[in-house]
């Protein structure tokens, strides 16, 4: 037997040993996005059987399916963003629109891993965690939207 690739020759000595493997899905299209996003506030712990997530199980936004993630309510989505920012900014909004849910985690367990890989991979999923706690908590200590946007135009300035 061979594989094209290191995952692919993974996935056939595992499933020679009678296991389900693991195999990544397909690369998305260009201005497409794929991530985690889950409602884990850090204050309120909601668990996933919790009636406020009854509208979202039972209509999804597009591209998105529902999943447990231990405990906590959260999508998996495929989604059009020029970059992975845009496409959770946008999916944050709409869900805050039409469900008034704050969406606050991607996922992320180590921050303090880093990946200069670019504005969709591991990096910038490490940099909407980050973003997406502060927007969250940022409010909770009194702090505005217009406060979070300043401090980085301040701090991040050429």
């Amino acid at each position: 037997m061979t594989a094209n690739t290191s995952d692919e020759a993974s996935a056939l000595v595992t499933e020679a040993f009678g296991m389900t493997a693991y195999r990544p899905p397909p690369p998305l299209p260009p201005g497409w996005q794929r991530f985690n996003l889950l409602h884990c506030p850090v204050v309120d712990y909601p668990k996933f059987d919790d009636p406020r997530y009854d509208a979202l199980k039972a209509r999804p936004p597009e591209g998105c399916e529902v999943r447990d993630f231990g405990g906590y309510f959260g999508l998996r989505c495929e989604r059009p963003g020029a970059t992975l920012l845009d496409a959770v900014a946008v999916l944050c909004a709409e869900i805050r629109a039409e469900h008034g849910l704050l969406m606050t985690d991607l996922g992320i367990e180590k921050l303090w891993e880093w990946s200069s890989d670019g504005t969709d991979g591991w990096g910038a999923e490490i940099v909407g965690q980050l973003l997406l706690m502060a927007a969250e908590r940022g409010p909770a200590l009194g702090y505005s939207v217009d406060d979070l946007v300043r401090f980085l135009r301040t701090a991040a300035s050429d």
